[in-house]
């Protein structure tokens, strides 16, 4: 019989608490799912810099079963917790340089690697996620992206699966990320079993958004460019291209491309594109509308344009979204 699949997870001092337990729990009640069957599930261990007990953002104190050293052999995936922590300028991601040291080294021996909500931050610190789309917890996807411009960030989607790296958002979306894990390892109905049995919401698949856009802004509530991007996401129909942005703020065209950049984490076409596509998702999950009128709400303008983004950002087309999210 094979061997059950082995699964590390990375956490560190403050780290958050779910980012441990959700995906393990799933990885476990899977386990526990395949049992059924008399097949092979899954081996999980909770791996730290110095082992012992590790206490998280909660105050709930973690036993590790490993120290980052002794993590030898196969992997088949491991997953990298995140932590958060509140400053004077608002909400930034805790970097563990010694995990991210271990990383250089221990990260490419694994199979399939993850990060769960803020640990993306390790992962790009460790160089893993260069040339790679990659997502993370709306409130630090402008960090992630200010740090590491060699990284595509996309804050929206609550995973996202690049080659064998995985990046989820928020908290709890690091249980269906591990959910979409099972499936890919087991099928499908393995993971509906795990899902019924943890009472979980099946169809929250990779594609779903994470956030409204105007919360992702990292910027003051006075900012200008806040309040530029608020009427945006009210008007999506208007003129945005970059010039007309810009007249709205008196700047410059190029003034206002690296000051956007720097307040957003995005460029003024992207965000604007984003903005429309969440105005059409919300039209599609709320109304009878259809496909050409979505499009002409939501400023895209064509149906083709609708579906074209649709692609490239979600990775599904406009009327299977309506069907999964509606």
């Amino acid at each position: 019989m094979p061997s059950p699949r082995r699964v590390v997870i990375i956490a560190f001092p403050g780290v958050e608490l779910l980012d441990v337990t959700g995906p393990t729990e799933v990885f476990s009640v899977a386990s526990r799912v395949l049992a059924e069957s008399g097949k092979p599930g899954y081996r999980i261990h909770i791996a730290t810099a110095t082992g012992g007990e590790v206490p998280t953002s909660s105050g709930v104190r973690l036993m590790s079963d490993l120290t980052l050293q002794e993590v030898e052999g196969r992997v088949d995936t491991m997953l990298v917790s995140g932590a958060i922590t509140h400053t004077g300028n608002g909400v930034e991601a805790v970097i563990d340089k010694t995990v991210t040291a271990w990383l250089r080294q221990g990260g490419p021996r694994a199979s399939r690697i993850g990060s769960i909500c803020a640990g993306a931050h390790l992962l790009a610190d460790a160089g893993l996620l260069r040339g790679r789309r990659a997502t993370t917890h709306w409130l630090t996807a402008a960090q992630l992206a200010a740090d590491h411009p060699d990284v595509d960030v996309d804050p929206d989607p609550i995973f996202i699966r690049s080659g064998r790296l995985w990046t989820c958002a928020g908290v709890t979306s690091g249980m269906d990320m591990a959910l979409a894990m099972v499936a890919e390892d087991h099928g499908q109905a393995v993971a509906l079993a795990t899902a019924r049995m943890m009472v979980m919401y099946v169809k929250r698949s990779g594609g779903q958004s994470q956030f409204s856009v105007p919360l992702s802004l990292r910027t003051p509530p006075d900012d200008p460019v806040e309040a530029l991007c608020r009427w945006m996401a009210e008007h999506p129909r208007e003129e945005l291209s970059t010039e007309a942005l810009a007249a709205r703020l008196n700047l410059s065209p190029r003034h206002f491309s690296r000051t956007f950049v720097r307040r957003t984490g995005s460029t003024p076409a992207s965000y604007v594109e984003t903005v429309r596509l969440e105005a059409a998702r919300r039209l599609l999950e709320e109304t009878d509308l259809s496909l050409p009128e979505i499009a002409a709400d939501s400023g895209l303008g064509s149906v083709k344009t609708l579906h074209r983004s649709f692609q490239r950002r979600l990775g599904t087309t406009p009327a299977e979204y309506r069907r999964r999210f509606r």
